[in-house]
């Protein structure tokens, strides 16, 4: 599969490679595609790296030497693969440690200009919100759950539908493990891909850095390719059965139209601040 990848590069001179990053200080996650002009092209590399660097070294040249290895690592070793465009999961700043934020920030510029002085592309950036949901827009979904799981009431998911109020993981229940929901989705588009597997028999973590990589690189290819994406529900229609009521309703994004049904218990009363 990947020597036959492999093949192709050398014989196509208009390929279309793109990579695509998700950095953080501890694990670069890293996707190589091949853009064939398919819905997901084909994975050359899904992938990650974690730069292991001496302990109690000063935590600014440790940046440094991180960069350094993920050049030699993988810059170098793709290098003459012709990448023409890269993507880049834009850090997410909402944490409380300022500190944390400034040195991910620096992070993320230092291998932003690594991939320009060792590939001459210049990153593409995009928030994991837009990646998430333009990858996979069938995860904007409803919010029928609050954050302590118990359903909210019959009246606010009803006009929540009227008004096609969709949220990113909406249909999910506030704990799910999202990363794990990204990492079985991109397991489902690439079968072929040899996941890694603790003593337990369960994922390490770093899968779930490579797939964010493919998320943001399909994320931004398909903004690219269809546009601004805006949702909108019709045909609701209802029916009821005893305590419970069925939802039915037509989700619209781009040319697509996906059917959904919203189960709600009409007996539940709450505080639907929570």
């Amino acid at each position: 599969n990947k020597l036959y990848i492999n093949i192709i590069l050398l014989m196509d001179d208009k390929k279309n490679i793109i990579l695509s990053l998700d950095i953080s200080t501890s694990t670069i996650g890293v996707c190589l595609l091949l853009d064939d002009g398919s819905e997901y092209g084909q994975i050359i590399e899904l992938t990650h790296i974690c730069p292991k660097v001496p302990r109690k070294t000063d935590k600014h040249e440790a940046l440094f030497m991180k960069t350094d290895i993920f050049k030699d690592e993988f810059l170098n070793k793709y290098k003459g693969y012709g990448i023409t465009r890269c993507f880049i999961e834009a850090p997410l700043l909402s944490s409380n440690n300022s500190e944390t934020v400034a040195t991910l920030l620096q992070f993320n510029g230092m291998i932003s200009l690594a991939v320009y002085n060792e590939l001459g592309v210049v990153p593409e950036y995009i928030s994991s919100y837009e990646a998430r949901k333009y990858a996979f827009p069938e995860l904007m979904g409803i919010r029928k759950y609050g954050k302590d799981e118990r359903q909210y009431e019959y009246s606010k998911i009803k006009k929540e539908i009227n008004d096609g109020k969709l949220v990113l993981f909406g249909s999910y229940p506030w704990t799910i493990d999202k990363k794990s929901v990204l990492q079985e989705k991109v397991a489902e588009i690439f079968p072929q891909i040899k996941w890694i597997y603790n003593k337990k028999g369960e994922l390490v973590k770093q899968n779930f850095d490579a797939s964010d990589a493919f998320v943001a690189l399909l994320g931004g290819l398909n903004k690219e390719r269809y546009g601004e994406i805006n949702f909108s529900i019709s045909n609701i229609s209802e029916k009821s059965n005893g305590n419970e009521s069925e939802i039915s309703y037509d989700v619209h994004y781009w040319d697509k139209v996906i059917h959904r049904t919203t189960y709600v218990d009409k007996t539940i009363k709450r505080d639907n601040s929570k």
